[in-house]
């Protein structure tokens, strides 16, 4: 789970369903592609409705984290994922009922992705699923760059290191065109 931003156009803030069953529904993380439903509630997007690029996370614990770290929470060893907000345990609408919404263009780097084939320029749509693939039935954005790994800033050398760093994971840079 992650979205990072190379700058955006618009962001814009949604409310999320207080009854939103994660586990019924799925998980929606942050750098998923999202839409409305008709009581005008963030969902996952389909094939057709993306309306933008998922800023926050409405996630639960379970098999849930965002990086490979995790920290230690309690004097029992209990730990979590790292998330921008651990408080929240995973779910950054809690506070405000509200998820961020990136939409009107914009760059972005996202993990959020399946079968991404073809040249920069390719367009990308959405999955049912809520995530970005190669394909122009309904493109909501255009491939910048391949899946590759993302360096994280924390120094490492050997195996696993991209430029001198510890990788985030699998990325893929694309702008996005709704």
């Amino acid at each position: 789970m992650a979205l990072i931003p190379v700058y955006h156009v618009v962001p814009s803030y949604y409310p999320v369903d207080p009854d939103y069953n994660i586990a019924g529904s799925g998980e929606i993380k942050m750098g998923m592609l999202v839409g409305l439903d008709a009581n005008g509630f963030v969902k996952i997007a389909s094939a057709t409705d993306a309306l933008g690029v998922a800023g926050d996370s409405l996630a639960n614990s379970s098999g849930y984290t965002p990086y490979s770290a995790d920290l230690i929470i309690s004097g029992s060893g209990a730990t979590r994922g790292t998330s921008n907000r651990v408080s929240d345990f995973f779910n950054e609408t809690s506070g405000s009922g509200m998820m961020t919404v990136y939409h009107s263009g914009g760059e972005f780097w996202t993990d959020q992705y399946t079968s991404i084939t073809g040249a920069p320029g390719s367009a990308l749509e959405s999955t049912a699923a809520g995530l970005l693939t190669t394909g122009a039935t309904t493109p909501v954005g255009r491939l910048l760059e391949a899946p590759q790994d993302y360096p994280s800033g924390v120094p490492s050398v050997g195996s696993g290191s991209v430029d001198q760093s510890l990788s985030l994971g699998s990325f893929v840079r694309f702008k996005l065109d709704l």
